[in-house]
């Protein structure tokens, strides 16, 4: 957001030195995360309860995912840098070919040498990188709306601090998001082999229906950010508007579907019908009852409504 509010206000130096102060801060959180996860990767598959028969497996995947953090964070600074300036294309070219890679490693690692859960983990880490080495070059061949130099990646105080202020009510968002989550991982854990299967289904559906409103924030949020720096204020809320409207249909129509028709998607993978069951079981709570969703529109439209009210009192 702060990238693209720049770039809307064509302020193309303080553009990069955003960027380039992401980028230090976003590798020293990464460093650490990797450090954390994988010096505490057993107490963690405790923590979550993994149950005696899946715990080393747990403990192997979350310690080679952990060791390709850096990977997973530079993609995401990546994409972010290609939608402050309005190109989301990259993004999703990235990660499809990410994906067919992810796929084929998969096929490689666990089909053919059998590796296993292991091999599932370092097909998904090789993955994230090949998208991370398609991204860097294609940023080297493309012009920029910004200027990148080398003295420009810095940690920056200033911009380190912008980015703090913007960044930290969304990462607390997704934090509680996935606290809630983990939370219900640990105890669903407990219960057993099936009902574990049951929940690993139901994130999976769960987060691939939640990638709507997410792509709904990272569009918005660029979208919004170059129009407030270019101070066309009627653009941003118009856009907003919209943004609103659309998302909240959008939103209807998935916890309709998600919550009367969820064992349709939990069917796609499970074979047993206990495991299918319990998946769309929870996979349908998990989208029908947070009331944090609510919240978020309700202040959506207070805020919209104040904004709108403040340019017409003027």
């Amino acid at each position: 957001m702060s990238a693209g509010q720049k770039i809307g206000e064509g302020k193309t130096e303080e553009a990069g030195s955003v960027i380039g102060s992401g980028i230090c801060l976003f590798t020293l959180i990464a460093l650490i995360m990797t450090a954390v996860m994988v010096g505490f990767a057993a107490p963690v598959a405790k923590l979550m309860q993994a149950s005696q028969e899946a715990f080393d497996f747990t403990v192997y995947y979350i310690r080679i995912c952990s060791a390709g953090s850096i990977f997973i964070v530079a993609y995401n600074v990546i994409g972010s840098i290609f939608r402050g300036i309005g190109d989301s294309k990259m993004p999703l070219i990235t990660v499809a070919i990410a994906c067919v890679f992810n796929i084929c490693g998969d096929l490689f690692f666990v089909a053919v040498l059998k590796m296993g859960v292991s091999g599932a983990a370092v097909a998904t880490i090789l993955a994230q990188a090949v998208s991370v080495m398609i991204s860097l070059g294609i940023i080297k061949r493309k012009k920029l709306p910004f200027k990148l130099s080398k003295d420009k990646i810095t940690m920056n105080p200033v911009m380190v601090k912008r980015i703090l202020t913007l960044g930290a009510p969304i990462a607390l968002q997704d934090f509680l998001v996935s606290i809630s989550f983990l939370v219900i991982l640990a105890i669903v854990n407990g219960m057993g082999l099936i009902a574990s299967a049951g929940l690993g289904i139901a994130e999976k559906l769960c987060g691939f229906v939640m990638l709507v409103p997410s792509s709904y924030m990272q569009s918005m949020s660029a979208f919004v950010a170059q129009n407030v720096g270019a101070k066309k204020l009627d653009r941003a809320k118009k856009a907003l508007a919209w943004g609103i409207a659309t998302s909240l249909l959008a939103g209807i129509f998935m916890g309709y579907f998600s919550f009367f028709h969820g064992e349709i998607m939990a069917g796609i993978f499970a074979d047993a019908k206990e495991v299918e069951v319990i998946g769309a079981a929870l996979f349908s709570i998990g989208l029908a009852t947070p009331a944090s969703s609510r919240v978020q529109i309700l202040l959506c439209l207070v805020c919209f409504w104040r904004i709108n009210r403040k340019n017409t009192s003027v």
